[in-house]
């Protein structure tokens, strides 16, 4: 009895075993990965959040315990910390982190169910478009989008990162990627009914890298996606030795009110007048600069900014986008020795920073061009700000100098079409929960006039936007005389605004709906609200990562859209915002 005794007891001590080494978890614990074969089940304490097919041989074997602990010098939080268990099969590699999981060298395909919550971008090689919420794949395509592609259905089925997933109440799925290097092309989602395949777009062949970008669930409650640094956790530690020139801060920009304005000379004085009397450190010249006007030259608006005490940053056509019929200078880029003379003499004439727009979508080729772009950028200490360009996927921890990235539906918009006018509030209610998660957004926000279509937002609806959309460069974009007619305190916002921050929290918010959020730079609290909806609304402020104070200022909307600026001691728990509206509070 002994000896069949011994022998269950080993029997059941190897059958626990082998089903143990089918489950991956994460050093909290909080989230547990189940193997089937080619199947892996994602559970958050103990609820199924994502199934997922990859490419495996055989069981996953646990390497070693991975702890990123690091700091940036953008972003949403200056010292990152996560940790995760690292389990291998062959090439493929399955890291489970603290709050979601990132996979590598396998091909990946996401179930998304009929029914599901989804916050989903039709693609387009610009990234600029609604995250409307849905709960069917069964969606029209648009058609004035690049790259149109519909299923055999007849439905869109391509879709751009990041995607926001609600598997159960309260608990989010956010998919992304991170770390593309040179020979990587990005990669975005192809869907087939319910199964949504990750696909790469085009590679050059015979310039491969070794290993494939990670693919990346972040998982938890809104504010553990929110306040995730997974996208950064994954990607390649700084290049850059000297990083001592690199200086975020805000910048005045002409193109949202003055298209053509950047070939004025007259024009740009008025804005880099502006950035001085804001104490801004930066305007933004845009495109056109090489066809001055007034008798002026590029040099002349350069060396203006500079003797006012404001750094120029200048635009740039990248060339492989849009190129016929687009603003110029054009091919100055391309070549490596062309961009290396033309850094050097943007160094020389004392230029911060270069604004590089129209790249034409995922592939390798544009992924190695903006790459080399960085690194000769570094070389001659300029900031870089890309534009009509793909999302960030973690450039911003490798390359240091990349400052912010379009990528997103923003407030140019304005000047485009009228659809923007009755979206926006729930777009920017939405974008804090989606896009700008996965790292720095140049929305261009905070716009009180009207470009070529109004918008309806209210004044503390906009000057929220400064504090809830993260950008390393932020660019404020209305008439100089826009924002010099707004009472003293605001302007003195503007002055003091940070943008970068030690730690962000979300207080409450459902995309689309409502966000509030916190916002800490050295000792200041900056805590900011949107309403997304038309009707008032309660806006609810969790206190317990706001320390003491001893005075704030808030900024709120009255019911007639004038300001309601005032002096509180305390922090209230809720706040009424009125429709489309916001707030903002900053501590002393």
């Amino acid at each position: 009895m002994k000896i069949l005794r011994s022998l269950l007891i080993s029997i059941l001590v190897i059958g626990a075993l082998q089903a143990s080494a089918t489950q991956y978890s994460s050093p909290n614990e909080k989230i547990c990965v189940k193997q089937d074969g080619n199947h892996l089940t994602v559970f958050y304490q103990g609820k199924m959040v994502l199934d997922a097919s990859v490419t495996i041989d055989s069981p996953l074997q646990w390497v070693r315990k991975v702890t990123d602990d690091y700091q940036m010098l953008t972003g949403k939080r200056l010292h990152c910390h996560n940790e995760a268990n690292e389990y291998r099969s062959g090439k493929m590699l399955l890291r489970v982190y603290n709050n979601g999981i990132a996979l590598r060298n396998t091909e990946v395909a996401y179930r998304i169910p009929e029914g599901m919550h989804r916050w989903m971008q039709q693609w387009c090689d610009s990234y600029e478009g609604f995250f409307p919420l849905d709960t069917t794949y069964k969606v029209a395509t648009i058609p004035s989008y690049s790259g149109i592609s519909k299923s055999k259905e007849g439905w869109n089925n391509h879709w751009g990162y990041p995607v926001l997933l609600e598997p159960t109440d309260g608990v989010f799925v956010l998919l992304s990627e991170a770390n593309i290097e040179q020979g990587q092309s990005a990669s975005s989602l192809f869907n087939e009914g319910v199964w949504y395949r990750v696909i790469p777009a085009e590679t050059i062949k015979g310039k491969t890298c070794d290993h494939t970008p990670w693919q990346l669930a972040i998982i938890g409650s809104l504010s553990d996606v929110v306040e995730s640094t997974l996208v950064t956790d994954v990607s390649n530690p700084c290049k850059i030795k000297d990083t001592s020139w690199i200086k975020p801060g805000v910048v005045s920009w002409i193109y949202w009110a003055y298209n053509h304005g950047s070939n004025d000379y007259n024009i740009i004085q008025k804005y880099v007048d502006m950035a001085r009397d804001l104490q801004l450190p930066y305007v933004l010249i845009d495109a056109e600069w090489d066809e001055m006007k007034n008798g002026k030259t590029i040099e002349d608006a350069v060396n203006y900014a500079k003797a006012q005490g404001v750094k120029p940053l200048i635009w740039y056509n990248s060339s492989v986008g849009w190129v016929d019929g687009a603003p110029t200078p054009k091919f100055r880029l391309n070549k490596a020795d062309d961009r290396e003379r033309e850094f050097a003499w943007l160094e020389k004439i004392g230029v911060a920073g270069v604004k590089i727009d129209f790249f034409s979508g995922d592939t390798q080729r544009n992924m190695d061009y903006c790459i080399d772009l960085l690194e000769s950028a570094a070389r001659h200490h300029l900031l870089v700000n890309f534009h009509g360009a793909t999302i960030p996927r973690g450039w911003q921890r490798t390359y240091p100098n990349l400052m912010t990235t379009e990528g997103v539906y923003g407030a140019e918009w304005y000047n485009n079409v009228a659809t923007f006018t009755d979206k926006a509030a729930c777009h920017n209610a939405t974008l804090p929960f989606t896009r700008n998660v996965i790292g720095p957004m140049d929305y261009t926000p905070c716009t009180f006039s009207d470009s070529q279509h109004p918008h309806i937002t209210t004044k503390a609806h906009e000057l929220a936007l400064t504090i809830l959309f993260e950008s390393a460069l932020q660019h404020l974009a209305d008439r100089p005389e826009s924002y010099m007619v707004q009472p003293q305190e605001v302007k003195d916002f503007f002055t003091n605004l940070p943008t970068v921050w030690d730690e962000t929290h979300l207080l409450s918010g459902y995309p689309g709906e409502s966000v509030v959020m916190a916002r800490r730079h050295g000792k200041t609290w900056y805590i900011a609200g949107i309403n997304g909806t038309n009707q008032e609304k309660e806006l609810t402020i969790d206190k317990k990562a706001i320390g003491k104070f001893s005075k704030a200022t808030l900024f709120e909307d009255t019911s007639k859209g004038d300001w309601n600026i005032h002096q509180i001691k305390k922090l209230p728990t809720s706040i009424i915002c009125q429709p489309r509206g916001g707030f903002i509070i900053v501590t002393k």
